[in-house]
């Protein structure tokens, strides 16, 4: 028999976006009721699967649910991060979700969690244990939290076929390596924050970077992680910069170059134009420690691994049999159709660009102050993840007119401007900050002819 209740909403994935978007709307509608389920044992989502020496690429600020910070807000006073604001790491993320789902979750006796649960479609979870149905009568929607939920190594196997003999293995197991003494050569697959994070934990256990070889299909544009940080004065003189230079740009190219010289944006090797355009941040002192390792292998991507080569698109790699191919290469963030985030089913998506945590939490507040679907589509279009140079321009764009919409209501600015989720938060404190006017000052300059030489880099109407 099938157990049965009944919630104003069921949603399902306990990740980042699930966990924000209820928090937020527990918060601010004080009538409603979740379920919340998920697959995995607990909240986090892929937290709970990730390398062991991870850590959260932006500050820690701008990550989890808006009722309660990740982190205590400080800044680092030593290493090379010495004056940036803290970075979470793995452990302490999966910790600050189980609190948040015990203390503030399940504490307001509103919420139910069904961990180890798969939803079915419509109201209907099935046990993975035990294989019992739930059926929930869903008073007002189901939310899907899942839609843009990423792909990686721990969960997803090589994208390329593995003969016997080869040593492939995912991120996650390369600690545990060392137990039998560390590899004499190292093939490090990826081109994107994990497989950056994988070298500089080889480096860090001082690997030779001549005994790295790193396979890298497409070279990445990185944003600085020392411009993306919660001071209003910093992160909107950044975005200031960033118009300005797109104002000035003769192509997509050449404003990639322009934010380079700003330090707005980094790439490991100069002499090569990233093609790759993603979302995650670097540091200088990594940017520097990767630019040590000189066997880069630009024979797009490989298709088969045998014990002692690797065999790509453009030709083949002798390895050397015992080495060890570390698999990064899961396809990480996912690019489906946009759709409208309400419709018979809410489908959280980004919506403030390159801050997956904001736009849920947003999307909760919207749902629990306003009513009509038509307006709070509008208020809250999605913004899609970048991939390429040009798909980054129109994540930019769509994410500067999204916030042009939900920013002129005044109920929804104010709340806006109460989470440290907001990149773009001016609070109290900040008001009478002649740095903050400066920005401020700037930003509203260069916006018009910035953003629309980058809708015009992208292909986007006016």
């Amino acid at each position: 028999m099938a157990h049965a209740m009944e919630a104003d909403y069921l949603v399902v994935g306990a990740g980042a976006a699930g966990m924000a978007f209820v928090d937020a709307l527990i918060s601010h509608d004080p009538e409603a009721r979740v379920v919340l389920a998920d697959r995995r044992a607990g909240a986090g989502g892929h937290w709970l699967d990730v390398y062991p020496f991870v850590r959260l690429h932006q500050a820690s600020e701008f990550y989890g649910v808006a009722s309660t910070p990740l982190g205590t807000g400080r800044l680092q006073t030593e290493g090379p991060e010495a004056g940036l604001h803290e970075r979470a790491t793995g452990a302490e993320i999966t910790a600050y979700y189980a609190k948040v789902l015990a203390d503030r979750l399940l504490a307001s006796d509103r919420v139910a969690f069904y961990p180890g649960h798969e939803h079915m479609g419509g109201g209907t979870l099935r046990s993975l244990d035990t294989g019992k149905s739930v059926d929930v009568r869903v008073r007002r929607r189901v939310v899907d939290a899942r839609y843009l939920s990423p792909d990686i190594p721990a969960t997803t196997p090589p994208p390329f076929a593995v003969d016997d003999g080869a040593r492939v293995v995912p991120v996650g197991t390369m600690p545990s390596l060392e137990l039998g003494g560390m590899p004499d050569r190292w093939v490090v697959v990826g081109s994107g924050k994990t497989a950056t994070d994988a070298c500089i934990w080889l480096l860090a256990q001082d690997v030779d970077p001549d005994a790295i070889c790193w396979v890298r299909p497409r070279d990445p544009w990185m944003l600085n992680r020392a411009v993306i940080q919660p001071d209003p004065a910093i992160f909107l003189g950044m975005a200031a910069d960033l118009l300005g230079a797109a104002a000035e740009a003769a192509s997509p190219d050449d404003l990639f170059l322009r934010l380079e010289d700003r330090g707005i944006v980094l790439r490991i090797d100069r002499s090569v134009t990233p093609t790759m355009a993603k979302t995650p941040t670097l540091a200088q002192w990594e940017r520097d420690e990767l630019r040590t390792i000189e066997n880069v292998v630009r024979l797009g991507h490989i298709r088969r691994a045998e014990p002692d080569r690797i065999v790509l698109d453009r030709g083949e790699v002798v390895t050397g049999r015992g080495s060890v191919i570390v698999h990064c290469a899961a396809p990480g963030l996912r690019y489906p159709l946009l759709i409208p985030i309400w419709g018979e089913t809410i489908t959280l998506q980004p919506i403030r660009t390159g801050f997956p945590c904001f736009g849920a939490a947003l999307a909760g507040f919207v749902e629990a102050t306003r009513r009509d679907d038509p307006e709070k589509n509008a208020l809250c279009p999605p913004t899609p993840y970048s991939n390429t140079p040009a798909d980054w321009m129109a994540m930019q764009v769509l994410g500067n007119r999204a916030s042009l919409s939900f920013g002129a209501v005044p109920e929804i600015r104010a709340w806006a401007n109460t989470t440290v989720l907001n990149p773009s938060r001016i609070g109290p404190g900040d008001m009478d900050r002649a740095d903050v006017a400066d920005a401020v000052t700037r930003l509203k300059r260069n916006a018009p002819a910035g953003v629309a030489r980058m809708a015009q880099f992208a292909g986007l109407g006016a």
